[in-house]
């Protein structure tokens, strides 16, 4: 076993997750499934495990008290690890602790119940490990099926682990629990500062725009001043591959992301939806969170196309199209397409043509708009700017528990 391995330090051996564990356990749901059992005892799946080994609680699934007092197994004990068995997120892992809320809970039959034996391993020591990188390889090893493949019972015969004697188990896991304690806090703190970041672009626009009959700009309607090209449905059985504008390319800040897509269109439906240097876009048709988003298209990449779910606008001459569109962004960020949309609540949200034609945009001196774009610009650039160095901030601190469970478990 131990030539498949590193040397481990003198004391410490190789142990299989097997013989670690008193029980191996899945569970169950009624027939149907769980959905629209709105009470009874919480019933844990793989959307309830986090990737940072902890719990999200925020949508809770139930199985009925009557179900769960006949079920056999996969009652949820503390210090139980729990594992994805099959799908996507097939290996993750989260531990039971004592902040865990619930008295009474169960798993459904798509997670494993590894329930720790205590006189051979620290629970704690081996949730870590099983939950670092290198576990949840072993764990992998075993995957089988394709789409929605995943893993069986046997999957703990060939887990293998280091093992120390129990009491520098528990010191290491002591000392892993105060790393992660101090990862979690760098994390949160970092999370709450990018949280705080993508509130910055609606701040400044609201700081910008908010005080714009102050200054007595003149104002008209957006169709009054723009051309609203027609909708178009574009064919997507023909020969001809084109890089099209979806609504999920629409920045929530207005310029345009780089996830855009390829598509098969007729040449003449191409043509038609063919986005020219300056126009701006408004996703039409969408969930609540991007209906009304805008960018404007800056000529990179070249010759793209529009989706028919986008309302194209080409601004007259008397418009400045970067600072238009940063109005318009203006009007997404606060919440104004979220209030005016039509479609059910809670469900694909819709503007239409004549709803973006009677919006009334500010138009000041040429410019006076050119002006201030060029500093909504540097403003956005620097947000940008910050954002990105937290984002990395944040990749780094999540590589962090890699590195120190690496070290941890070399001995």
């Amino acid at each position: 076993m131990a030539n498949n391995h590193y040397v481990l330090p003198a004391g410490w051996r190789w142990a299989k997750l097997a013989e670690l564990l008193v029980a191996l356990e899945t569970g169950s749901r009624p027939k149907g499934g769980a959905r629209g059992i709105n009470s009874g005892v919480p019933s844990l799946s793989a959307e309830h495990m986090t990737r940072f080994g902890t719990f999200d609680f925020s949508e809770l699934r139930f199985v009925p008290q009557e179900f769960y007092e006949q079920m056999p197994r996969g009652h949820i004990k503390r210090n139980d690890i729990l594992i994805v068995k099959d799908g996507a997120t097939t290996g993750k892992t989260a531990f039971v602790d004592e902040a865990f809320p619930f008295s009474k809970a169960v798993i459904n039959e798509h997670v494993f119940l590894c329930r720790p034996d205590f006189g051979k391993v620290h629970p704690l020591y081996l949730f870590y490990f099983l939950w670092s990188s290198v576990g949840l390889a072993q764990i992998r090893q075993s995957y089988q099926g394709a789409a929605i493949g995943g893993i069986n019972q046997t999957f703990i015969e060939k887990v293998i682990i280091p093992l120390p004697p129990i009491n520098e188990q528990q010191r290491i896991a002591e000392r892993l629990n105060e790393q992660m304690e101090t990862v979690r806090q760098a994390r949160c703190a970092t999370e709450k500062q990018l949280h705080s970041a993508n509130g910055l672009p609606s701040a400044y626009l609201r700081e910008v725009f908010g005080n714009s009959t102050k200054n007595k700009w003149g104002w008209q309607k957006l169709g009054d001043i723009c051309e609203l090209l027609p909708a178009k449905t574009i064919k997507t059985n023909g020969d001809t591959i084109v890089t099209a504008i979806t609504t999920a390319c629409l920045s929530e800040n207005g310029f345009l992301s780089t996830g855009l897509k390829s598509a098969h269109m007729d040449a003449d439906d191409a043509e038609q939806a063919l986005v020219q240097k300056g126009e701006i876009l408004i996703a039409r048709s969408n969930t609540p969170e991007l209906v009304g988003r805008v960018s404007i298209y800056l000529g990179e990449p070249p010759k793209v196309f529009a989706s028919d779910l986008t309302i194209r606008i080409w601004a007259n001459p008397s418009c400045h199209p970067p600072f238009l569109t940063a109005y318009l962004s203006y009007l997404y960020l606060n919440g104004y397409w979220k209030q005016h949309a039509g479609g059910a609540s809670g469900t694909m949200k819709k503007i239409t043509r004549s709803q973006v034609h009677e919006v009334m945009v500010p138009v000041p001196d040429i410019n006076i708009q050119k002006k201030i774009m060029t500093e909504i610009q540097g403003q956005m650039d620097n947000i940008k700017q910050l954002y990105q160095s937290l984002e990395t901030q944040l990749t780094e601190i999540n590589r962090l528990p890699s590195t120190l469970l690496r070290r941890a478990y070399s001995g």
